[in-house]
């Protein structure tokens, strides 16, 4: 394979969080563009991390249970949004559901380190997320069947580079797909090339905002030469690192809100702050 496709850094990228990051590959096909989840990989976590309540809930919704499961965790991203569902779970007929178990904060305690254990961080390739096209995403990393993160990925050898994946994201990522809108799955997206990331954590079509997320060089902006591989590799050996990445998601993403007043009438403006 030439060093020079786009698919070669895709695959060095995917190779990283498998083997050294805590991740496994995903299905793509299993994304269903009507809930905005990977539902067999929900259904698996649940199953795996919580085995006694879901002999409750079963009882519950006898054969029906995964579909009235997957149809309550739906509803109340829809209210609440990923970030606060993965960090207080939710409740069906009465049975408490975790969505994402953290690191404990020692390691003594076996039991926190095995349930730490049994998230389903996974990364999927070309993941198309409409119902009502053939669009794909490159890449999508999920939580236990929850999609958090999207990247789009361009490599200057093939004369595309950050500004052709912001354009992408601008132009043709309908923030009306579950998948990008705002922070009901995907809590940021990331316009990757060899040389430079950019994040949003708001996909508005050509009002979008995006932040340089590098390390900055000489003083200036960029990153520097990295002797081991790519500039931006950084984002996915560090930050999107399992231990590292399920802090940030802990601890440091932060959904802002305000209220203001437009004509007379309040509004509620939320901002999803992701660090940096």
């Amino acid at each position: 394979m030439s060093i020079n496709t786009e698919k070669t850094f895709e695959t060095a990228l995917v190779q990283s969080l498998t083997e050294k990051g805590g991740y496994t590959e995903g299905n793509a096909q299993g994304y269903s563009p009507e809930s905005g989840l990977f539902k067999a990989d929900t259904i698996e976590f649940l199953k795996k991390s919580q085995p006694k309540r879901w002999e409750k809930i079963t009882s519950v919704h006898g054969s029906d249970v995964e579909n009235r499961v997957i149809g309550r965790l739906y509803k109340e991203l829809d209210l609440r949004g990923s970030l606060d569902v993965l960090r207080n779970g939710f409740v069906d007929y009465g049975v408490r559901f975790q969505m994402a178990y953290f690191q404990p904060v020692s390691g003594l305690n076996p039991d926190a380190v095995a349930l730490f254990d049994t998230n389903l961080l996974k990364v999927y390739r070309q993941v198309f997320y409409s119902s009502k096209n053939r669009n794909s995403v490159d890449l999508v990393l999920s939580l236990n069947g929850i999609p958090v993160v999207t990247l789009e990925l361009k490599n200057q050898f093939t004369g595309q580079n950050t500004e052709n994946a912001l354009k992408q994201y601008s132009t043709t990522r309908d923030n009306r797909e579950i998948l990008f809108t705002f922070k009901k799955r995907a809590l940021v997206h990331f316009a990757v090339d060899q040389d430079e990331v950019f994040m949003t954590t708001k996909l508005a079509g050509s009002k979008t905002c995006w932040l340089p997320f590098n390390k900055g060089y000489n003083n200036g902006k960029g990153n520097p030469p990295n002797p081991n591989g790519y500039r931006t590799a950084y984002l996915w050996e560090d930050v999107l690192k399992k231990e590292n990445w399920m802090e940030i998601l802990q601890r440091f993403i932060h959904l802002q809100t305000e209220e203001i007043v437009v004509e007379g009438k309040q509004y509620k403006k939320e901002t999803l702050i992701f660090p940096r």
